[in-house]
């Protein structure tokens, strides 16, 4: 019984996220972050932030920002930018269970909503979405896909969750309970 639950509730999430996908527009979505370095935390506009990451270009407040916070801008464009490859499917399965709740607590650390409590269903969605279009995540495509309308991001911990992303992708399998069904 506990094994069909799980695997139904997998399901739901994958098609919840499909779902939210599907209809990008009408999503929530991040629109501002609150980037914090040390004493330092200012709200920028993802677009700001994603202009950083495309093009390398850095609008007026975020300039200003960066600078009060002593961060090279193409330090930060590269952190952002830094690509895990894996595969949505494996993702989801690898992220609902105890030791996927580990690795969401502490990417949940850098990257959390505004109320400063990590929400795992949030960082999980905001994974499994980033990874749904190419097989790849980046902390750029999960700071915009975070299903909230503000997203806060701890710049001091930035670098450890892309960590945490890359041994994600590295291990993924290693984390699949073994009971589980092979459902996809």
């Amino acid at each position: 019984m506990g094994v069909q639950f799980s695997a139904l509730r997998r399901i739901l999430f994958v098609g919840i996220a499909l779902g939210i996908w599907l209809n990008g527009a009408d999503a929530i979505a991040a629109e501002r972050v609150r980037l914090k370095y040390r004493i330092f935390q200012r709200s920028i506009a993802v677009e700001d932030l994603t202009n950083l990451a495309e093009t390398g270009e850095v609008s007026r407040p975020l300039r200003v920002y960066l600078r009060l916070a002593r961060r090279d801008p193409e330090s930060v464009r590269q952190t952002l930018n830094q690509e895990v490859a894996v595969s949505p499917t494996l993702l989801d399965r690898g992220l609902n269970n105890p030791a996927g709740d580990l690795v969401l607590d502490q990417i949940g650390q850098a990257i959390y909503p505004p109320s400063g409590e990590a929400s795992r269903e949030a960082m999980r969605s905001a994974l499994v979405l980033s990874a749904s279009d190419n097989n790849r995540i980046s902390l750029i495509e999960v700071i915009q896909n975070y299903p909230t309308q503000e997203v806060v991001v701890d710049g001091n911990r930035l670098e450890d969750a892309y960590r945490q992303l890359r041994a994600l992708g590295g291990r993924i399998e290693d984390i699949l309970p073994i009971t589980l069904p092979n459902i996809f």
